[in-house]
């Protein structure tokens, strides 16, 4: 996955100022990323500098409860407060997976683009923040807010610090590895692992393979070659962690994507609600944007928080040629929300 969301990156996504935003009345009729990915936004020329990535009993929560979090600041109560009661009001606890993730993404349109929202002084905590996105917080929080809405009913907000407390949990499962929530080498740096360590919990499939993709076969190293860009890494034992967890990777299960030649034919396939990751065409980077797929007439377009167009908005251009028209791209991975026992079912 992209450690984008670690140092703020730009990507190469130069657009037009009017293919920037699609107008909200539309909207309604995934720069740069990655586990960390997309609070950095990265391009072959940017690469070196940093501008600056079901309910139950309360101990169901597991290892959050004793994890740091910075966030909830009044302003975060009240959009996921007005988020979940609007969801519920709406249905969309018993409406498609898929149509779930989509209309609860659509909620964040116009919501501001701030890269680096996960990197706050101090030691790793989990971060809650509504107020402001980066590509892949902003497919992180919609991921845990249908989540939440499926798994719990309207009582759940009564208590606001159960609520609170019921939603790290789904988020830090989210962002980070098992029971890590408070080490910042847990934190799925690249949006590649991202995809495949949330397959492995079954409430993702990769289905890149199945639309005709290919394996990519670029190793990744972006962070550990670049350790100037993440003041974490000026501590030698986190270095080496993320130098070790980058081994890993390579040695891994083959990264199966859908090349841009290609993407034409196999969007077809596509459906709305998926997890979309643009490949990065920058050495060492896997993942360089993130997004989630939205239908509009008739053809899939990216649900996505741009650095270019400043808050999240949904592409102008469908998919294909959006990836197609951005030189730093190369093609999509796609991850699909399952139904099950993780999203309440």
């Amino acid at each position: 996955m992209l450690p984008l969301h670690d140092a703020g990156f730009k990507t190469g996504e130069a657009r037009t100022a009017s293919s920037r935003l699609i107008p909200f009345v539309l909207v309604v009729a995934i720069s740069l990323i990655a586990a960390s990915a997309c609070g950095t936004q990265t391009s072959e020329n940017d690469a070196a500098r940093t501008d600056t990535v079901p309910g139950g009993d309360e101990s169901e929560l597991g290892s959050v409860q004793s994890v740091p979090t910075h966030g909830w600041l009044p302003e975060d109560w009240k959009i996921f407060d007005e988020t979940v009661r609007w969801a519920w009001s709406e249905g969309i606890d018993t409406v498609s997976l898929g149509s779930a993730v989509a209309r609860i993404g659509l909620r964040f349109v116009g919501t501001p683009y701030e890269p680096g929202t996960l990197e706050v002084d101090g030691p790793e905590a989990l971060v809650v923040n509504f107020r402001a996105l980066d590509c892949v917080t902003f497919v992180e929080n919609v991921i845990a807010l249908t989540s939440f809405v499926r798994a719990h009913d309207v009582d759940v907000l009564r208590d606001s610090a159960q609520a609170r407390r019921r939603y790290e949990a789904k988020l830090s499962e989210v962002r980070y590895r098992p029971g890590f929530a408070d080490k910042y080498e847990a934190r799925f740096h690249y949006f590649s692992e991202w995809l495949a360590a949330h397959a492995d919990d079954g409430w993702l499939e990769l289905v890149a393979a199945d639309l005709g993709g290919r394996s990519d076969e670029e190793p990744v190293y972006f962070m550990s070659a670049n350790p100037q860009a993440y003041r974490q890494l000026s501590d030698a034992a986190t270095l080496n962690a993320i130098r070790a967890m980058e081994r890993q990777l390579n040695v891994g299960d083959a990264r199966m994507f859908l090349p841009e030649g290609e993407l034409m034919a196999a969007v077809q396939g596509v459906r709305e609600g998926d997890v979309i990751a643009a490949t990065s065409t920058v050495p060492g980077l896997d993942i360089a944007h993130t997004g989630i797929a939205v239908r509009f007439n008739g053809a899939i377009h990216l649900l996505h928080a741009p650095l270019v167009g400043d808050s999240v908005e949904v592409s102008v251009e469908p998919l294909a040629a959006r990836i197609q028209s951005i030189s730093s791209q190369d093609g999509i991975m796609v991850g699909r929300p399952v139904d099950g026992p993780w999203f309440g079912g």
